[in-house]
């Protein structure tokens, strides 16, 4: 009878040290999002160290334990998917605020486990519309996660579990949210097709999805030189285009962007995140018993273990129609946070904020600007009015806005139709400062399909093939062929970058300055050097291309790059007329010589 009653004893101590963790895990997970900021680096380290271990702890002790648990506490397979759901959203988390790719490797594991296992297999039957509404947004949050890593097969496959389950859940509660939900779906669903400009197929004729963030392979050649100071360490990514295509606070160009600032995740084969590593036993986590080859979250090693020291990705912040104080709150961070030789960049794609005064004299703000948290029905013929010399939009950053963040090296992409007024930005303070500008219109064939599918010059800037394949209506291109086209694309960047490295060379030889120092500080940052060249080779194919001629379809960038040196070198135009002709696109652009 004794053995008896401490065997209970025991198995009520479990009981309680699991409700224990439970509570505790519930308490930080929802202090990461109600008490942190969501800019700074060094607040939140800690806390999340902390979030960490108390769900290491909790996936441990619910492994070890199961069979009282379950027998004792009715633990069910939704509270296990609940837990594993919560771990993901943290490293998916941590993933926002590193820029960490290999973090979204470790969310996705946690989510497919979820999935693979069935855990809220019977959500439906428990009567609880609470739980159904859980499982929808694990749904919601495991397609982000694989819309990022490119996992489009897996995508379409959840986005047809994901209408079920909301047909589901609104046939049996008749729910209030069910507009909200259905509102979901059309958004993926118009994101997905929005984000396939161009298919590129098999011999098969399926589709092949390819990434486009940076690799060893597609990292441009560089000379490097002394001058070559800088590196990209914050940026700032803002999406406030109206009616573009959009998921989870996530705009298309928002979305392509940020691919384009990351390095391709890799997995380390003795990996013990990995799946073949983690699951064993019976429900075995993917992740919770071992410590990543890059460090715990959070944990003091995490920061000072030897790849640490140097991010494989500069710490990126993305907004979505932030206010404008918001977004001036963000940049300031960005630039607290700058170290001794660090850039930081900013990325806005918004509708244009236009001014009517007649004769501005203060180029700073009566110019107009971009429209950050503005509503389609506050926009009127395309963009916002700033009617009357005095009156300024609330809602709009202004150029004069960024006047006190250029004491700090900068680079600016505006894509907007009203991008061209950042080109009068003065560099009072001497410090490296470059501005790349959209055109502020394309052709009216493509005017619909940007405002909604994402704007073409932020394509140029993410796979520059794609856009050309675009603007000449390829809609498909057979992978050998499509490979075929990208080495001229690669010859082309090639040819840029040594152009560009000349074009220093001989400012320092001959005394001519042909490029400003800007260019070749910011030039020896892959990132960024990959981000100039891309934007020479959209100037280059939209000055060439039929279908766009006016100044304002072609982009600008301030301080101007040298026409006859790069822009217009002959080299170039080359090599654009013989991707034309493999394409077999030659006749949408100008005469020029014939290619081999």
């Amino acid at each position: 009878m004794v053995k008896m009653e401490s065997t209970e004893e025991q198995d009520r101590k479990l009981v309680l040290e699991f409700c224990h963790l439970l509570e505790k895990s519930k308490q930080l997970f929802n202090g990461l999002s109600r008490d942190l900021p969501q800019y700074g680096h060094r607040q939140w380290q800690a806390y999340f160290g902390r979030t960490f271990d108390v769900y290491t702890k909790l996936w441990k002790f619910q492994q070890q334990h199961r069979l009282v648990l379950d027998s004792k506490y009715g633990l069910k397979r939704w509270q296990i998917g609940e837990i594993a759901s919560k771990i993901g959203q943290l490293y998916y988390h941590y993933y926002l605020r590193t820029s960490e790719t290999n973090y979204l490797n470790e969310a996705y594991q946690f989510y497919a486990a979820i999935r693979g296992r069935a855990y809220y297999s019977r959500a439906a039957k428990e009567d609880r519309p609470d739980l159904m509404v859980k499982k929808l947004r694990y749904y919601a949050r495991f397609i982000v996660v694989c819309l990022l890593l490119k996992k489009m097969k897996l995508v379409r496959e959840l986005v047809t579990e994901l209408e079920k389950q909301i047909q589901e859940y609104t046939n049996t509660y008749e729910p209030e949210d069910h507009l909200e939900w259905s509102l979901v779906l059309e958004e993926i669903k118009g994101f997905i097709k929005a984000e396939a400009a161009v298919a590129v197929l098999h011999a098969d004729s399926n589709p092949i999805i390819l990434s486009h963030r940076l690799s060893p392979l597609t990292t441009p050649p560089c000379e490097r030189s002394p001058h070559m100071t800088l590196s990209l360490q914050e940026i700032l990514i803002v999406g406030s285009a109206c009616e573009q295509a959009k998921f989870s606070e996530l705009t298309m160009d928002m979305f392509r962007m940020l691919q384009t600032l990351e390095r391709e995740p890799t997995e380390s084969a003795t990996n013990p995140l990995s799946m073949s590593h983690g699951l064993h036993g019976h429900d075995a986590s993917p992740a919770a018993s071992r410590i990543p080859p890059y460090g715990v979250p959070g944990s003091k090693g995490y920061m000072e273990n030897g790849r640490r020291d140097s991010r494989d990705n500069p710490h990126k912040y993305l907004l979505y129609k932030p206010s404008i104080s918001q977004l001036l709150v963000f940049l300031a961070s960005g630039f607290k946070e700058l170290p001794l030789g660090g850039a930081l960049l900013l990325y806005m794609s918004a509708d244009g904020c236009f001014s009517t005064t007649k004769h501005p004299e203060d180029y700073g703000y009566e110019l107009g600007g971009l429209g950050t948290s503005v509503k389609r029905d506050s926009v009127d013929g395309g963009g916002l009015s700033c009617r009357g010399k005095s009156y300024k939009e609330n809602h709009c950053l202004y150029p004069g806005d960024l006047y006190p963040f250029t004491r700090r090296p900068m680079f600016i992409i505006i894509d907007s139709d009203n991008s061209f007024v950042f080109q009068h930005i003065p560099r009072y303070f001497g410090q490296p400062l470059v501005i790349l500008m959209s055109p502020q219109d394309v052709p009216p064939a493509f005017q619909a399909d940007v405002q909604h599918h994402g704007s073409l010059f932020t394509l140029f800037l993410h796979s520059p093939l794609t856009a050309l394949c675009y603007i000449c209506n390829v809609g498909d291109v057979p992978i050998h062929h499509w490979e075929r086209c990208q080495t001229y694309v690669d010859r082309f960047i090639t040819e840029a970058s040594r152009l560009v490295t000349r074009c220093r060379i001989d400012e320092i030889e001959q005394g001519i300055g042909f490029i400003d120092s800007s260019y070749v500080q910011f030039f020896g940052d892959d990132f960024l050097r990959t981000l100039i060249l891309r934007f020479v080779f959209c100037d280059v194919v939209l000055r060439l291309h039929r279908g766009f001629r006016g100044r304002h379809m072609r982009p600008r960038c301030e301080p101007q790059l040298p026409a006859n040196e790069l822009l217009e070198h002959p080299s170039l135009s080359h090599i654009i007329f013989q991707l034309a002709s493999a394409l077999d696109v030659r006749n949408h652009f100008s005469e020029g010589p014939e290619c081999d």
